[in-house]
């Protein structure tokens, strides 16, 4: 399946959506790192602040015992007071001699059985490799995370008699309640972003492609043949003004390049024109020169058929004549653009009217109404059906066993419709592009200026000429042109 690619103003619009989205992330996966490490950090603080504050009280108490400080004496010395000091800290309390075995706890005796009775080896020798001399284990059980510090407590002498540990319950329901309210803000917040953002993004994507949407209409109605408007765009970016001026200064250029083409144009069109004219006229000139020349070489005033020969002489002169006169008429009627005058008339009587001249009994005559109104030059429609018809009684064989022509006048979608349709020799594949080309036939006489006269003509009424043809079956030519 092959996707259409996304227009400029979608991927605008798709983009700033997206960065909304990957920002609001993006802030949510910091802010849950952040209140991770903070939790983190202000547990082991705590901790700290718990501990000092506990070997605090136990140096108060070893300072005020009347036993003799060393580890034998530990649990004598702390027999009541370890209850004191882990109710006013609120924290369970374990004291091991220095070899890891367990002296005294905080704990109720009949709870005592889930406390580690000795520490192990590997704690131990943490808590004498640390500079410190303090070690904190940390485990999960049941869900939840435990911190277990071990220090060393000292008598007043600084000398070693016991490891203090104090076990450390994680609670961090705080701290995941203030996150989640923290979270929730911030989807609201973010929810509202996105909401404003695709509100945003519709109306500056709309924005920065209106102009490219106003340069594409225009460079999609650039035309060769006309003459072009420039663009013209206020409050635009510089990119977009670039992009106008180029197209302005590209229409400048066109515009001059279609003057030297039509003039090109035109002065190959006249030069072709003056070849044709001059090729028409010697044709005639060559039978005129031969004529006068065997009459000089014959004339004798005494022959007795001398009028019969300067009649027959004159007659050719005359046919010869006539020859060039219908030359020059043709091109003068080709050259002249036919005048474009509003004149209401019924297309059907003015078809019948131009038929009229026509002898042929096999032209057939048909029309769907008996009056079709519509604006057009009385001589010029003439000019085109009699161009037509005549083009089409040339097409049909002399010999032909039943020859036909069916003109026939319609009305189609407020357009009007006359088809000219022969039996006739049709026009070959070859021949089918040139038709309309001025100097075209495919006759042995004429100047191939008729089909070329009638597009001409019907052109200018904002019209259109189209046939059909098959060899030796015959051809139809359509001419449609609006009422």
């Amino acid at each position: 399946m092959i996707f259409k690619p996304l227009s400029l103003r979608s991927r605008i619009f798709i983009a700033m959506i997206l960065l909304v989205l990957l920002a609001s992330v993006l802030i949510a996966a910091v802010t849950i790192y952040q209140y991770n490490e903070e939790a983190r950090d202000y547990h082991a603080e705590r901790l700290e602040r718990k501990e000092e504050n506990i070997k605090q009280s136990i140096n108060y108490a070893i300072k005020e015992t009347t036993y003799v400080v060393n580890t034998e004496n530990i649990p004598l010395i702390f027999k009541d007071d370890i209850f004191k000091i882990a109710a006013i800290h609120k924290l369970q309390i374990n004291l091991y001699d220095l070899e890891g075995e367990l002296l005294k706890s905080s704990k109720a005796t009949i709870e005592q059985d889930s406390i580690t009775k000795c520490i192990p080896s590997d704690i131990l020798n943490a808590i004498n490799n640390s500079a410190e001399h303090r070690y904190v284990f940390k485990n999960e059980k049941n869900g939840e995370i435990f911190q277990s510090s071990y220090t060393f407590i000292t008598d007043e002498k600084f000398k070693n008699i016991a490891i203090l540990n104090l076990p450390y319950l994680e609670n961090d329901d705080f701290l995941n309640r203030e996150l989640n309210e923290f979270l929730l803000r911030l989807g609201y917040a973010y929810l509202f972003m996105i909401l404003a953002a695709i509100v945003f993004a519709y109306f500056i994507s709309k924005y920065i492609t209106r102009s490219l949407k106003t340069i594409s209409d225009k460079m999609y109605q650039t035309r060769l043949e006309k003459r072009n408007k420039k663009i013209e765009i206020e409050s635009s970016s510089a990119e977009i003004n670039a992009l106008v001026n180029s197209y302005n200064s590209m229409i400048d250029e066109l515009e001059e390049s279609a003057v030297k083409l039509a003039t090109s144009e035109r002065e190959q069109a006249w030069r072709e024109m003056a070849k044709q004219v001059a090729h028409e006229i010697k044709n005639p000139l060559t039978p005129m020169r031969l004529s006068v020349q065997s009459f000089q070489r014959k004339f004798n005033p005494n022959d007795d058929d001398i009028n019969k020969k300067v009649d027959e002489f004159s007659k050719t002169l005359i046919q010869q004549i006539d020859t060039m006169s219908s030359i020059a008429s043709a091109f003068s009627n080709f050259a002249k653009m036919p005048a474009q005058r509003s004149e209401n008339l019924n297309v059907v009587n003015i078809v019948k009217l131009a038929l009229d001249i026509f002898n042929e009994d096999y032209i057939e005559f048909r029309a769907e109404e008996d009056e079709i109104i519509a604006k057009f030059d009385r001589t010029q429609l003439i000019r085109v059906v009699t161009n037509l018809v005549k083009n089409s009684i040339q097409s049909i064989k002399h010999d032909a066993e039943d020859p036909k022509i069916v003109v026939e006048v319609s009305d189609k979608n407020n357009d009007v419709m006359i088809t000219v349709a022969d039996n006739g020799l049709g026009i070959s594949e070859d021949n089918q592009e040139k038709i309309f080309e001025p100097k075209f036939t495919t006759k042995s006489s004429g100047m191939g200026l008729g089909l070329a006269m009638v597009k001409n003509i019907v052109e200018t009424y904002n019209g259109s000429i189209t046939f059909t043809s098959q060899m030796d079956k015959g051809t139809i030519f359509t001419v449609t042109f609006p009422k």
